[in-house]
């Protein structure tokens, strides 16, 4: 009988526990957690501070009564392991009676990750100021927002957990404002896919301020000095900047670490000492596209390492393939979804890739309620492979960057995009997915049919001489247009031909970058030197607002 210790419940440690029973039904398995709940629905709860999740328990998962019923599980909350032995195999265990030595044959660690808290003047003496990754955080901010007077709250970092959170404050009628380092919010997005994010949350009311990271609190955590001078009156802040491993039990029983002391793992999941294994928010894996380290905090990836680390355990042929970060956050109206690399990324890993910006509907557009899906795909121009994409909309985000990570993990190409077929009924998509369509695009970049300027390079392009073409209608400049911009509508283009002088170089714009794109087509056929603004003006008066005209 094989004897397995689990340090840690939630996503990696029951769900290895759960899928070991189901394999060895004579093993015996122990899991310690130092907290009151071993299995709880810790992405639901910033759900539960506005009350759109209304009952407490249904955070609760599952008890240790009946996980024991169930899977016959010796489940321990309270107990904290803090020494590990791996001479001896044995694991020092503290709860409220003292200390015990258990013994293992395989132990499995899962210890999650910590909220990263950098360096900050008076935040000790601050009393308003959490952060949220379990159940007894959630109920000391319940407890502050119940029994406090809390009208105007901060939330210092603008990730998705804590953008979950502005939300949920806002829908308690409480003032939110958001403080983020990075130059935009949500990080893992790029810059132009992010500020449809931030328009959003200011038009909901929220404060959003980026570039600027909080120094220091004053008067208990009432007042919030920023990196610039600013003061922000705080009665309640969430601390959300980021987590780190917790591999501190692992460092002192001298496991190998590696990126930001993450955990060092095989691919079956064995750490630096083969009986001990680890998954999880603590481990180092391998991303998936560039095979470089990496640390991915996800659920999804922690549910599937915790049943693999089962199935190594039990002698069945597993292995750790890697992960490629998918992930969605709802934002008020809004959901934002991403993929594998960001442009950002792929940039820094130094690839070869281009980008291809689309915008289509979630449903058939003449179909009542279809919205917009603004879709950003990175890719290889020479091969097609597909290195990541992004997803802004109101509806249907999230079945097209699931559809989009599938292609990653099953190697498909930006030319077999077109090839997928989905079901089609008018009230559920398309009869050409957006999918599909960013395909298309994508593969008229890689054969040459299109050339594409970035909004980002437009304004080098355009100092370099080149000359802006909007073909849309004369109706549509009256929200706005390019400054010194010829227009030419799409439909009278073929006829004004002659207007355009063959000695320039244009580059053309519409409203989302379908029209400019058949303007394009027709402007290079006619001999003319042309690129296609990518995303075109839907996309730049998103990002820069501020540098174009308004009637």
């Amino acid at each position: 009988m094989t004897k397995v210790v689990i340090v840690g419940g939630v996503a990696g440690g029951m769900s290895a526990a759960t899928r070991l029973r189901r394999l060895q039904e004579d093993a015996e398995i122990i899991i310690f957690e130092k907290g009151p709940y071993v299995s709880f629905a810790n992405c639901g709860l910033p759900y539960y501070v506005s009350g759109e999740i209304s009952d407490r328990d249904q955070l609760l998962v599952q008890t240790p009564e009946s996980l024991k019923a169930r899977f016959n599980l010796d489940v321990r909350p309270y107990h904290e392991v803090i020494a590990i032995n791996p001479e001896m195999k044995t694991v020092t265990v503290k709860n409220n009676a003292g200390t015990l030595e258990e013994t293992y044959d395989k132990l499995i660690l899962s210890p999650g990750a910590s909220p990263f808290v950098p360096p900050m003047t008076g935040l000790d003496e601050a009393t308003n100021v959490f952060s949220l990754r379990n159940v007894p955080d959630l109920d000391a901010i319940m407890k502050q927002l119940e029994e406090k007077g809390t009208a105007e709250t901060v939330v210092i970092g603008a990730g998705f957990i804590g953008l979950e959170m502005a939300e949920n404050l806002h829908a308690r009628g409480l003032k939110v404002t958001i403080v983020e380092k990075a130059p935009h919010v949500l990080p893992p997005l790029d810059e132009e896919m992010a500020a449809f994010v931030t328009q959003e949350l200011e038009r909901k009311g929220v404060t959003v301020i980026t570039g600027q990271s909080a120094t220091a609190f004053e008067e208990a955590g009432k007042k919030i000095i920023l990196e610039d001078g600013t003061i922000l009156k705080s009665d309640l802040t969430i601390l959300s900047v980021g987590v780190q491993p917790e591999t501190k039990l692992a460092k002192a029983a001298g496991l190998a670490l590696g990126l930001r002391d993450g955990l060092k793992v095989n691919e079956h999941y064995q750490t630096s000492n083969p009986d001990i294994y680890a998954v999880g928010d603590a481990i180092i894996v391998k991303n998936q596209i560039t095979g470089a380290d990496a640390l991915i905090s996800l659920a999804s990836p922690a549910n599937r390492q915790g049943r693999q680390v089962a199935d190594v355990i039990a002698g069945l042929k597993r292995t750790n393939k890697g992960s490629i970060g998918t992930a969605i956050v709802r934002v008020f109206d809004l959901s934002a979804a991403a993929t594998g690399l960001s442009e950002r990324a792929a940039k820094l890993a130094g690839l070869d890739f281009a980008v291809i910006h689309t915008s289509g509907k979630d449903h058939a557009g003449y179909y009542p309620g279809a919205t917009d899906v603004i879709l950003k795909l990175i890719f290889n121009p020479q091969t097609g492979e597909i290195y990541g994409a992004q997803g802004i909309g109101k509806k249907g985000v999230d079945k097209r960057i699931d559809i989009l990570a599938t292609a990653i993990k099953g190697n498909l190409t930006i030319f077999d995009l077109p090839e997928l077929e989905f079901t089609y009924a008018p009230p559920f998509g398309a009869a050409k997915d957006p999918v599909n369509m960013i395909g298309y695009a994508a593969m008229n970049l890689a054969e040459g049919l299109s050339d594409s300027v970035q909004w980002h390079e437009l304004n080098d392009e355009l100092a370099g001489g080149k000359m802006l073409l909007d073909v849309r209608s004369e109706g549509e400049l009256a929200n706005g247009k390019f400054p010194n911009a010829l227009n030419i509508p799409l439909n009278e283009l073929r006829e004004r031909m002659d207007e355009l002088d063959a000695s320039k170089e244009y580059v053309v714009s519409c409203h989302s970058g379908q029209r400019s794109y058949i303007a394009e087509r027709q402007m290079k056929q006619a001999g003319l030197k042309v690129q296609n603004l990518d995303g075109a003006f839907a996309l730049y008066k998103t990002v820069r607002p501020e540098e174009l005209e308004y009637v």
